[in-house]
Order: structure tokens, then C-alpha cells, then sequence
């Protein structure tokens, strides 16, 4: 709730202290004392526009510091946690500052917070409703969650805005399903093309590098073989090297000039040479028969090789790749063969979502539809308390189409009124006289009084236009209402102000030529005095404090 409101440099308030505590509070003073300065000025604290008309004259900027106490308001309490704003002793302290050249600056325990935050923020903390005000229960788009919330259906709301969640995500799977099916099968004739004609040539990894070095042998191969066999020709001629080393040896064994010991050297040495030519010719007969190939091995080998290469071409890939370019065609076409058996499964998980959903709902609604005509009821009481008796309050549940179907469920509410007899039912805001919808929204607001809300509502001259008993009607609704919540109220009624807790007057003052607006707490016997003024004006009676007296003891 609010606690105190500091002002200084506001349009006619050069500096002021304002004290306020639970209950009812009533603000009053003479037309154009100042009320509305106040109200501006906590419109500023809680993210209202700037205007640098509010900048009091010749100042160079105004400030306002609102200080609130959000001990039961958890919801906020959460919000701030993750704005990242530390909240101490739940004292939540918010200062603006307006400039003159109409610029602002927002405070929230003295962390620097945009506009928009603010904005935010002050709307769970406070509530204004004037003659012509259409937000709060005024507001179409929140009738929904008001009466959910009149008739405790929190928890069913939530299970609603689960088994939604729940639907959507799986109608999510299944539109994505859909569309990568829709891709898949635009491209299927293409994707068996190109299957069939890897398929056909069956690449693995690796292959490219093996059939090239296989082609530079046998390319090589014809060459090698060629040498190998002019050198043996060289050896294995008609006067073979080998045959003459023999011949040699023999020649010098069977000599009887020669000394055995002066050949034996010579021989071992030609004997050696021939072992060795023999064995170099069979390493070179062993070389060319391994040298031996087939050409149509080296025919197969480049045609395989320029088949891979080709297609690597064709698609853009290595030719290694290939393998894996034909594994995820498969995998594509296979998932066209399986789409039936996938689309079922999901199409059936989307159905049971979607049943679950309209059950939950459905049992929302009626739950609704019962706690519409006992809101009715109770608005329709309070109205007549307030001389509205022939108001038909009509709290309409209309059912949404399916694909209007949402998180709240799968109707629309809105509140109705017809304030004539015959006259057809219409929104609120469209209620033609100003002090009726002032009437019908303190009814509502009432009758919803158990509803929590925001901790502090202010009431701007909600009772002008109304007297005598529909007065008193209204100022006994505000003091209800204020049992419950911090009530503010702006009046000009003898009869709403006898009802407050608190008492707050607003009066104009014009010294040294400059023109003042003072908030002044009244004491018992200073309320007396004000709705004496209120009910007699500047003249006084006692006539008229007996009077007062009379009201505030009633």
C-alpha cells in the first residue's frame, strides 16, 4: 500500500509531506485547491506520462518519491526479483523527476529504471478510476481473468494454460513434420534419381586414393617390364654372362700350364659372379611376372575412377563424401516411407492433447458460466443499494471458436450492463451517463472486493453528479471496499467523506503574490469542521456540526 508521498516543485505544491495509512482516506478541498495535483503527482510515481507543465513555474525540475509497503504484494515481490532490484524490509521506494523541458528521470530504491518498467510496475500497486477511467474492470480484455478470479479458479485456469502449453507444443511437432515432409516429398523424384546413381556405383571411403595408385602402377607397369626383359636379354643371350663365367672356370681347370694355387683365387671369384647373375636374373624374372597385368584391369580401374570423379562433380562433393551423400539420401526417402506411421503417431498425440485441453476447459467454463450468475447477482444488489435498481448486469460467456482457442480457455467474458428497461445490454464503457458507470464500476469493485487486486485504489470524484442517499450509498461501499484494500477517495460529498479513515484536506493559499497548495491531515475535530463546510459552505453553523457529528457517528 502507499505510505507516504513526497512532493516538491509540482504545478502549485512547492513541497509537501503526505502521510497516508490503510482504510478509507478521504482527500477533499474547494474546486481547484489542488486535489487533482495530487493524483498527477502519483500518476508520475507510478509511470504516467511527463508533461513539463507539472514542473511548477520557474523551477527548473519537480520531484516525487512515493514510498510503498509491499509486504503481501508477492506477485510484484517476484517481478522484481527478476528486474534484478533488491527490495529491503519489502519498502519499495520510487522517485521521479521531472525536468522543465518535459524530460524524466525514474528511481526505484535508488536503481535507475526506464519509464516502461515503472509503468509496469505501477500497476500493481495502484488503481485509478475517474468518471470516464476504462481500465481496470472497465477493461474488456481483463473480464476473463476477474471473474476467474471472483470465483477462485486459479487452479483451474492454470491446469487450462498447461494442458494448452501441452497441445500446442505437440500441434508444433507435427506442423514441423508436416512441412519437412512437404520438403521431402517435393524432392523425391530427385532423391531416388540420385540414389539409384550411387547406388549404382556403390563409392566407399577411400577408393579414390586406392583406385589411383592401382591405375599408376599398371599405367607403369608395361615400361617396367620392357627394361626388365632387354636386361635379361643382356644376361640370358646366345653368349649368355653367366654361361661365359662357367665356360671361363672350366677353361682354367682343365689347363695343365696353370698352377692349381695361382688360379684358385681367380676361380672362386668367377664362380661367385656366376651365382650372383643367376640370382640376379631370377630376381628380375620374379619382377616381371609380378609386373605382369591385364589391361582390361587397368580399363576397369579408370572407369571406376572416372565414374566417382564424375559424379563428386555432378554434386559438389568429395569424392569421399560420396558414401555420405548417398546415406543421407536413404535416410531422407526413408523417412517418406515411414511418414505414415510417424504422421499417425503424432496426429494421434495432437488429437489426445487437444481432448485433454477442450476437457480442462470445458470444466472451466461451466465453473464460469455458474460463478457469472452469482456475480451478476451481487452486482445487481450493490447497484441497488446505490439507486441503480433497475440496471441488468449481464456477465456474457460467449464460446470461441476453435482456432480462437487459448491459454484462458475457450470463451470470451465481458461485463454488460443495460441501464434502461428494454434496453439492450451493452459494455460498460458505453454506458452513456458518467455518474452511473462511476456507480456501476464501484459496484463491481465491491462486489469483487475479495478478489486481490492492487493494494492501493483511488477514486477520483467517483460520486460527482449524486447526493443525499445514493451519497451515503456510496461513500458506505468505499468504507466496505476499504476493509479490504488502501482506499483513496477525491470528493466533494458531506456523505463520502464522513465514511473515511483518514481524512486529508487540499486548500490554496496566495502569499508574498505566490500561489501555494497545502496538504494538511485533519484531526477529529478538524473533520468536523471540513464536512461542516461541506454541508453548509464558508458559513459555519453549529447547525451544520451537528450535522457532521451526526454523520460521522453513522
Amino acid at each position: 500500500m502507499l505510505v507516504q508521498l513526497a512532493i516538491c516543485d509540482i504545478v502549485l505544491i512547492e513541497k509537501a509531506t503526505i502521510p497516508f495509512a490503510s482504510g478509507l482516506c478521504v482527500l477533499s478541498g474547494e474546486t481547484g485547491a489542488g486535489k487533482s495535483i495530487l493524483l498527477d503527482s502519483l500518476g508520475l510515481a507510478i509511470g504516467n506520462r511527463a508533461e513539463s507543465r507539472l514542473v511548477r513555474a520557474g523551477k527548473d525540475q519537480g520531484v516525487v518519491t512515493a514510498e510503498f509497503d509491499i509486504t503481501d504484494n508477492e506477485a510484484l515481490q517476484a517481478i522484481l526479483v527478476d528486474f534484478g532490484i533488491v527490495v529491503e524490509d519489502a519498502t519499495l521506494i520510487i522517485r521521479r523527476i521531472l525536468t522543465a523541458d518535459g524530460k524524466s528521470r525514474c528511481f526505484l530504491n535508488d536503481q535507475p529504471i526506464s519509464v516502461t518498467m515503472l509503468r509496469s510496475i505501477g500497476e500493481m500497486l495502484v488503481e485509478i478510476h475517474g468518471q470516464h477511467d476504462q481500465r481496470g474492470l472497465l477493461d474488456p480484455s481483463s473480464h476473463r481473468r476477474q471473474l476467474d478470479d471472483f470465483a477462485g479458479l486459479q487452479k483451474e485456469r492454470k491446469s487450462t494454460e498447461q494442458a494448452h502449453s501441452v497441445w500446442q507444443e505437440h500441434a508444433a511437432a507435427l506442423s514441423q513434420l508436416q512441412a519437412e515432409l512437404a520438403k521431402a516429398q517435393a524432392e523425391e523424384e530427385y532423391l531416388r534419381h540420385v540414389e539409384g546413381e550411387l547406388a549404382a556405383v556403390n563409392p566407399s571411403e577411400g577408393e579414390e586414393a586406392q583406385l589411383a595408385e592401382t591405375r599408376q602402377k599398371m599405367m607403369h607397369g608395361e615400361k617396367r617390364i620392357a627394361a626388365i626383359q632387354s636386361a635379361l636379354d643382356e644376361l640370358q643371350g646366345s653368349t649368355s654372362v653367366a654361361s661365359s663365367l662357367h665356360a671361363a672356370v672350366r677353361m682354367l681347370t682343365r689347363s695343365a700350364a696353370l698352377e692349381a694355387s695361382a688360379t684358385d683365387s681367380v676361380m672362386d671369384t668367377l664362380e661367385r659372379a656366376a651365382l650372383e647373375v643367376d640370382a640376379a636374373v631370377s630376381e628380375l624374372e620374379r619382377i616381371a611376372y609380378e609386373s605382369q597385368f591385364n589391361p582390361r584391369e587397368l580399363e576397369q580401374a579408370e572407369e571406376r575412377l572416372f565414374a566417382l570423379r564424375g559424379l563428386a562433380r555432378k554434386h559438389n562433393v568429395a569424392v569421399d563424401d560420396l558414401r555420405e551423400l548417398l546415406e543421407k539420401n536413404r535416410a531422407k526417402l526413408a523417412l517418406l516411407e515411414n511418414q505414415t506411421t510417424n504422421m499417425t503417431a503424432l496426429e494421434k498425440q495432437v488429437s489426445e492433447a487437444r481432448n485433454a485441453y477442450a476437457a480442462i476447459a470445458k470444466d472451466l467454463s461451466h465453473k464460469r458460466m455458474a460463478a457469472s450468475q452469482v456475480l451478476e447477482k451481487a452486482v445487481m444488489e450493490e447497484l441497488d443499494g446505490l439507486k441503480m435498481g433497475g440496471t441488468v448486469v449481464q456477465v456474457a460467456i460467449e464460446p470461441l471458436t476453435e482456432d480462437h482457442w487459448g491459454a484462458e480457455g475457450i470463451d470470451r467474458v465481458a461485463f454488460l450492463a443495460s441501464t434502461n428497461p428494454g434496453s439492450p445490454a451493452a459494455p460498460l464503457h458505453k454506458i452513456a451517463s458518467g455518474g452511473e458507470l462511476s456507480r456501476f464500476m464501484l459496484a463491481l469493485k465491491v462486489a469483487m472486493r475479495n478478489v486481490r487486486s492492487t493494494p492501493t485504489v483511488i477514486f477520483d470524484e467517483i460520486d460527482t453528479g449524486t447526493g443525499g442517499a445514493v451519497a451515503d450509498a456510496i461513500g458506505r461501499r468505499l468504507a466496505r471496499l476499504g476493509e479490504v484494500a488502501q482506499v483513496l477517495v477525491v470528493t466533494h460529498l458531506p456523505q463520502v467523506a464522513a465514511r473515511g479513515s483518514h481524512h486529508l484536506h487540499v486548500s490554496k493559499a496566495a502569499t508574498d503574490n505566490v500561489t501555494r497548495t497545502q496538504v494538511v491531515a485533519l484531526d477529529t475535530k478538524a473533520r468536523t469542521e471540513e464536512l461542516a463546510r461541506m454541508l453548509a459552505g464558508e458559513a459555519i453553523t453549529d447547525e451544520a456540526r451537528a450535522a457532521a457529528n451526526k454523520l460521522m457517528a453513522g
